[in-house]
């Protein structure tokens, strides 16, 4: 019997969970079950009724609409190229992972926490889309849009700083590269299967020399999270902030 099996048979346990619940999303969950789910990683249940990838499909979407209003509505004389790349900033992996470690998400997500490469990954961010749709399903639409601009876009998702940012790494990495007459590769490490899934390790390569690398369940993500390492660990961001 494993630890989930024995902390759902227990009532108490039950309103322990929703109080910690409670503490990170600011309200108590009606149906329990549903949070559960949407917080249990595949690397701990692998059945696609018990982990969260099914609620995190319906909250992805759930999410991109919400945004899209938000942004139609805050934004009213802008085209719609600036509407599209500001959601795309909004709800893109790297920036849901880091408002749902600020939240608190992360104390409270099952997954397997001997998996290093799980560390390096965006599964808070994806979780957090899984909490979208479970308030979805379990409060409705309207409350799930109060909830997400209350405690997601508010206190998270400052405008100002979102349209500055740069969120294509990769492209930054590039511009650096040849602007400095260097070769930019990236290359893939290794291939393996964790939890089912197959999960690449990137490296990027600048003039042979490995400068970073990434660890994601698709090559797409794990070259982009190369990609932010090797402009943080080259200080491009800092240069950019100095000119």
């Amino acid at each position: 019997m494993g630890f989930f099996d024995v902390f759902s048979k227990s009532s108490a346990k039950n309103t322990s969970f929703k109080k910690q619940v409670n503490n990170v999303l600011g309200f108590t969950p009606g149906n329990i079950s549903l949070y559960k789910t949407a917080l249990t990683h595949r690397s701990v249940r692998d059945s696609a009724a018990d982990n969260n990838e099914r609620l995190e499909y319906l909250g992805d979407a759930i999410l991109s609409g919400i945004v899209a209003d938000y942004l139609f509505k805050k934004y009213p004389y802008k085209e719609e190229g600036f509407l599209t790349e500001m959601r795309s900033k909004m709800v893109n992996r790297t920036t849901l992972n880091e408002v749902a470690v600020k939240m608190g998400l992360k104390k409270i997500i099952y997954y397997n926490k001997f998996d290093n490469s799980l560390k390096m990954s965006q599964i808070f961010g994806n979780t957090l889309e899984a909490v979208v749709g479970a308030v979805y399903l379990d409060k409705g639409y309207k409350k799930t849009k109060d909830w997400v601009l209350l405690r997601v876009i508010q206190p998270y998702m400052f405008m100002d700083d979102l349209e500055n940012l740069e969120i294509n790494h990769k492209n930054k990495l590039y511009g650096w590269a040849n602007k400095n007459g260097k070769n930019l590769e990236f290359e893939t490490l290794e291939e393996r299967i964790e939890g089912g899934r197959r999960l690449f390790t990137i490296g990027a390569v600048v003039d042979g020399e490995i400068i970073s690398q990434g660890k994601a369940y698709n090559k797409k993500d794990a070259s982009q999270i190369a990609s932010q390492i090797a402009v943080e660990k080259l200080g491009l961001n800092k240069v950019e902030e100095s000119e």
